[in-house]
């Protein structure tokens, strides 16, 4: 078949529809926010795919895996074996990177395991284990005439007399020995001072280096590695021939490479302290001939820092150690103990540790009033990391006292051996809060035991290589030198790392690092990295199903990642993109336009086929932005800068170059830049973390940088990210917004709750009281399969309806807590028009384009963009101050053209209102509609990080920038006429 045909889709808000989707095509999927393009793409195409492969295992195999049940809807055929590539965070485990996702450290590790070339971990000297063939020939390459004399190092620098041991050499048919440089004769020994540290060769063979000595060079080298335990100590007759020349492989011959000239200074590559310049030692082993340390055998675990084999021991190959940060326990300098300066406890607490504080003003003479930068710094080190005096403590209670003699602990030590005796998750979790990840001592945040460190390829330790950024790794491995043997070897492992390396630098991500924490990166980065994986797996007759791709990447490199796309469709894939962004709708072989709205009014196939072809249906919003009918326009006038502005100084976290940032207060400030441009540093890690610890002393640690200017001029900072509403399925939007504590305030005061005598705490179904008890309210029960992945099912008492029989039993209008929480923000606000404080909540939640999400639908279903709404509606259904900042990352992610204009048109209300809004955006509709534009660049990582343009959108787009480049495309755009001005500010 040449199509994918989907007959009588129904799953969430479908209406029944049949859609045909070419196959081996690139295929987009739009329309408006809720119009069910997921409820297509995802929980019925996708999930019927996986569905059949499942099903497709065998009965043993099965069993192992979850049963999915299949998605309503009647049939599909021509359905391939499915792979999704959503947009969530790649993964939460510290040790996940991108080189462990990418799997590109896995042909790393056995890169380095294959032809890596260890060094001593103490000397540094290089190792490498030689057969006595491979000695032989490394020998025999030397010039001809060369003399050597044959050693077996017997003692190397240890006290001792060593008489019966050389007897025991005449035994053994060996006269002569060099013993400390100088050469005796067995039979006759030297006295040696036992107190002093000795050396002793035994001398095996003279020879000279000329045809037909091999054998017998042979048999001299077996002897010496038996007498030494498979070490050679070769002394030459004059300095070495030749430094540093190297060593034949197997399979080449002694002449086959000419030596290398020794560099100036440079000794012999086996050479170690102790040696001479005229001797080198060989070694049969992994160890090193002059300090004797052996690095065992040299496996991929070695290079693993999640396997014991190679992980750090102090960190377990996490890099990091979590350690109570004293910063963390006094955010605030200027505050005194007295006002709460210690954060660890609340203002005016009273217990015995703060009892023993005043104990020690006392002993040291300071005041609990002064501000804690203005003590003494004898009396901030006791406090912080205890006392060397002996200090009297009394304790007097209502009735009785207590009173004892010692040292002060310190409150970081308490506060590090508590977090270390305690089995109480909870007291863990509190200590957390005062903790901050410091690089491991042992490894300096390198991960790995200092055997695989000193393991190189091409002179680079593989902690060096993963710290490349994308693009330079690139680099690093086409032009990396290898011998012809170590081609041979390592020639396919070196090709599928460069091929993924090119994958992932080709979507846009080539900033990012190998050894980056997968739990850093966005939502958009982990997808594009999981679709370079895709790429590189190079996979036929699969269809893909991605999630917004284009999230998160500036417009610069969104091509690169539609060619991706492309060559993923080449490769013979159908791939089926959700998206919204114009370029990658105009690059699709087929479009699918869903809606013609949200939730119960979308569901529908409104348009589809080619570009053109779409532009010409009628109904379509999406075709009416792009024939340009509808679109988002200019705003009739910007707002002027004033003088007040948030002025960060010295701004160097990451890759922030020292810098000073000027924001603006009272506009619509956008920051942009290529992605990984220090964007996200600049104002979540710093701006936003450092206003959070001046207003709520928070005890995040905020990025590096000197100091804010103008903190006095706003009053609270609210960030409004993609990070989910709650960590569990009972949180929702409802709880969240607070808006179902309204709801059950409503339902205790009906008719029917009154006289039953129901309170609100009756309607919630986290309380014991209304809920149902077989499933604790949650409407499922998760049944543990140990070894097996949680299975949940419905909970068959009351039928996942959270609630018991008799708390159902009371409705308003009809409707029961249960049915509310079922319902739509729509369809709710049709109930709730006339209750006030109801009302707007729903009514702002509908303003931000989530009027088709259900009021209890579990937090961990929202996408992030959907997540960032709903804190958008709790904050706009408050009355703002006026002096508010509102910080948002991305807020278009998951937004049509049409919800893109409602989205921007609240924006610009708050800042009407007196406030702040700072944005971190790529989509060029919102930074034109801006103010004030922050581009930063010129590119992401270590050439990033700078200032390279401020001001209003126009003068952006008048440099020769990257974001400069795109805007001025789009602001001449905007000054063509259109029919309707939607989103205008």
């Amino acid at each position: 078949m040449d199509s994918i045909v989907i007959r009588g889709a129904r799953e969430h808000n479908l209406k029944n529809i049949d859609v045909v989707v070419p196959r081996n095509k690139f295929v987009v999927f739009t329309g408006v926010s809720g119009s069910g393009k997921s409820s297509l793409d995802f929980d019925t195409i996708f999930a019927e795919g996986q569905r059949r492969y499942v099903e497709s295992l065998s009965a043993y195999a099965r069993q192992f895996l979850e049963q999915m049940e299949k998605p309503d809807v009647d049939s599909i055929e021509g359905l391939s074996p499915a792979i999704s590539i959503e947009q969530r965070t790649t993964s939460r485990n510290p040790r996940s990177t991108v080189g462990t996702v990418t799997e590109i450290y896995d042909y790393l590790r056995l890169l380095y395991a294959s032809i890596g070339i260890p060094h001593c971990t103490n000397c540094g000297k290089e190792i490498r284990p030689q057969t006595i063939t491979q000695m032989v020939d490394r020998l025999m390459a030397l010039p001809a005439g060369t003399k050597f004399t044959v050693l077996a190092p017997y003692v190397r620098g240890k006290k001792g007399e060593y008489r019966k041991q050389m007897m025991q050499m005449v035994k053994e048919g060996f006269t002569r020995a060099i013993v400390d440089r100088e050469m005796v004769e067995l039979a006759n020994p030297p006295l040696l001072d036992k107190q002093k540290k000795h050396t002793i060769d035994i001398v095996i063979d003279r020879l000279v280096v000329k045809a037909g000595i091999e054998q017998r060079l042979a048999d001299s080298l077996e002897t010496a590695t038996r007498v030494a335990k498979g070490l050679v100590k070769i002394k030459y007759q004059g300095p070495h021939p030749a430094f540093g020349h190297p060593l034949p492989q197997a399979g080449e011959g002694p002449h086959n490479e000419s030596p290398r000239p020794a560099k100036r200074g440079e000794g012999p590559r086996s050479g170690g302290e102790g040696l001479n310049d005229d001797e080198e030692l060989l070694s049969q082993s992994y160890a090193c001939p002059e300090c004797g340390i052996s690095i065992g055998e040299i496996t991929p675990r070695l290079f693993s820092f999640n396997s014991p084999y190679g992980a750090c021991p102090r960190c377990s190959g996490l890099g990091v150690l979590l350690e109570i940060d004293d910063k963390k326990i006094v955010p605030d300098p200027n505050k005194s103990i007295q006002e709460g300066a210690i954060a660890i406890w609340k203002e005016g607490a009273e217990n015995w540790r703060v009892r023993q504080i005043h104990t020690l003003a006392k002993h040291y003479k300071f005041s609990l009033t002064t501000a804690w930068h203005k003590l003494p710094e004898k009396a901030r080190n006791c406090i912080l990391y205890g006392s060397e005096d002996k200090i009297k403590f009394e304790f007097q209670g209502s009735d009785s006292s207590y009173h004892y003699t010692g040292n002060y602990e310190g409150l970081v030590p308490m506060l590090q051996r508590r977090y270390h005796e305690s089995d109480n998750d909870d007291i863990r979790e509190e200590i957390e809060r005062f903790m901050t990840p410091k690089k491991c001592p042992e490894c300096h945040g390198r991960r790995l035991k200092p055997e695989a460190l000193a393991v190189t390829v091409a002179g680079q330790p593989i902690d060096k290589v993963v710290a490349l950024q994308l693009r330079d790794a690139v680099e690093f491995f086409k032009t990396i030198a290898l011998t012809t043997r170590e081609e041979q070897i390592a020639g396919k492992i070196l090709k599928e790392v460069r091929d993924r390396l090119g994958f992932l630098n080709a979507v846009g991500v080539g900033y990012l690092m190998l050894d980056r924490n997968a739990a850093t990166l966005s939502g958009g980065e982990g997808q594009r990295i999981r679709l370079a994986t895709q790429i590189g797996s190079k996979l036929m007759g699969v269809l893909y199903v991605l999630d917004e791709p284009s999230i998160g990447l500036h417009q610069r490199d969104n091509r690169k990642l539609i060619e991706s796309l492309l060559e993923l469709r080449d490769l013979g894939n159908t791939v089926i993109v959700v998206e919204h962004d114009e370029e990658t709708i105009q690059t699709a072989d087929h479009i699918i336009d869903l809606g013609p709205c949200a939730g119960v009014h979308g569901g529908e196939v409104v348009a589809e086929g080619t570009i053109e072809q779409v532009k010409t249906f009628p109904s379509s919003l999406t075709a009416k932005y792009l024939r340009g009918e509808l679109r988002i326009d200019l705003p009739l006038a910007r707002r002027p800068a004033g003088e007040n502005a948030l002025i960060i100084r010295g701004a160097r976290q990451n890759n922030l170059k020292n810098i000073d940032v000027t924001i603006p207060l009272g506009l619509f400030v956008a920051v942009t830049g290529v992605s990984g441009s220090g964007k996200s540093t600049l104002v979540n890690d710093i701006l936003y973390k450092a206003l959070s610890r001046h207003f709520y002393d928070s005890p995040d640690t905020p990025g590096e940088h000197d100091r804010i200017e103008g903190l006095d001029l706003v009053d609270k900072v609210i960030d409004i990210d993609q990070s989910p509403i709650g960590r569990t399925p009972r949180s929702n939007p409802a709880t969240y917004t607070q808006l179902f504590t309204e709801i059950r305030n409503l339902m205790a005061q009906t008719p029917e709750a009154r006289m039953r005598g129901y309170g609100p705490g009756r309607f919630s179904f986290n309380v014991k009281g209304g809920r149902c008890e077989a499933c604790k309210g949650d409407g499922q029960i998760k049944i543990e399969m140990h070894f097996l992945p949680d299975i949940y099912v419905t909970c068959d008492v009351c039928g996942g309806r959270r609630y018991n029989r008799e708390t159902l039993q009371v409705t308003y209008k009809g409707a029961s807590i249960a049915d509310i929480l079922d319902m739509t923000v729509e369809q709710a606000l049709e109930i709730f028009r006339n209750v006030p404080k109801i009302a707007t909540i729903l009514r702002t939640l509908g303003e931000v384009g989530l009027g088709y999400i259900k009021l209890g639908q579990s937090s961990t279903t929202l996408s992030g963009g959907e997540a960032q709404r709903v804190k958008l509606a709790k904050e706009l259904a408050k009355r703002a101050t006026g002096r508010t900042l509102y910080i948002l990352d991305e807020p278009t992610t998951g937004l049509h053209f049409d919800d893109v204009a409602k989205l921007l048109h609240l924006m610009h209300g708050l800042v009407d209102r007196g406030n702040t809004v700072v944005v971190i955006e790529h989509n060029l509709d919102v930074v034109k509609t801006a103010d004030y534009v922050i581009d930063l660049g010129p590119e992401g990582g270590d050439e990033g990080g700078r200032i390279i343009g401020t001001g209003t959108p126009e003068e952006i787009a008048e440099l020769p920038t990257a974001t400069g480049k795109f805007l001025r495309r789009v602001l001449a755009k905007s000054v063509e006429p259109a029919l309707s001005r939607p989103g205008a500010a």
